[in-house]
């Protein structure tokens, strides 16, 4: 069964190592298509149910001026690949990127794009790439009187802004994008879970967990929390314990399209052997 990528729909191969196994892919729908054919070339029958849209900023003159400044930076950070693709593509419009700039990713689908844009990231993690392990970093450590940028979505958690404040850094933050939650029409969705046609969920963002969480209702819940998962995180396994998810949770290196398929192979394997 197959059907266009602009529906929430399934796609269902006859054969390969993921072959009778149904999976939720929840990135949003810009970001979702070369995850959904890795899987499908895998044998996976792919749902598609974007949890996350990408909006533009609630301010765009704050960012333009932040833009119109960047040589005034000692470290630019970049919070994700939304982030990286709203700055860099108004930035490098117009400015080439200072040379004194240095640019901190917090994980590798970032410096992932940040490598399309030809710049490559010079502070990055080499795992478990969240805010704790860009703080962990030597160039984030010595940082009184330096001057940094956070570029990143609206809100958020504060925790490595205010670390850089404690270390003396002055710290600017720059909204590059909103996030919003889909008005998605879960009628499909359900439907699937009705049949038992999702067998694993993939998620790369604690935000779009609990929009998820929410977009499909009291009953949605009873199926989600008895799904297994995989995610892009630690911190997202967290919350899905928060939530009361109880089946099993496998956690990928990062949110990158590569290591969320590895990490599906190994929740693959483990379910197969549960069931043997």
């Amino acid at each position: 069964m197959t059907a266009s990528a602009d529906d929430n729909t399934v796609v269902d191969e006859a054969c390969g190592p993921l072959a009778g196994l149904g999976i939720l892919v929840t990135r949003p729908a810009a970001q979702a298509e070369p995850f959904c054919t890795a899987l499908t070339a895998e044998g996976a029958s792919v749902i598609r149910f974007p949890v996350l849209e990408i909006l533009a900023p609630s301010d765009p003159t704050n960012l333009r001026e932040v833009l119109d400044r960047l040589a005034d930076f000692d470290i630019a950070v970049f919070i994700s690949p939304n982030a990286v693709q709203r700055v860099l593509n108004l930035a490098l419009a117009e400015h080439s990127w200072p040379a004194t700039t240095k640019i901190a990713a917090i994980g590798n689908r970032t410096a992932q794009e940040l490598k399309g844009f030809g710049r490559p990231a010079d502070i990055l993690p080499p795992r478990r790439f969240d805010s704790e392990a860009l703080l962990a970093q030597e160039a984030m450590q010595e940082v009184a009187g330096k001057r940094v940028v956070i570029f990143r979505g609206d809100g958020g958690r504060e925790l490595l802004g205010d670390t850089l404040k404690a270390r003396g850094a002055e710290v600017t933050f720059a909204e590059a994008y909103r996030r919003g939650r889909p008005e998605g029409d879960t009628g499909e969705l359900m439907y699937a879970f009705s049949r038992g046609q999702i067998g694993v969920i993939t998620i790369t963002s604690g935000e779009g967990l609990r929009n998820l969480y929410e977009m499909v209702g009291k009953l949605g819940r009873m199926w989600l929390r008895k799904t297994p998962l995989v995610v892009g995180s630690e911190r997202i396994a967290e919350i899905a314990q928060e939530l009361g998810f109880k089946a099993a949770v496998e956690t990928a290196e990062d949110p990158t399209d590569a290591a969320m398929l590895a990490a599906v192979h190994q929740l693959a394997e483990r379910l197969r052997a549960d069931g043997a």
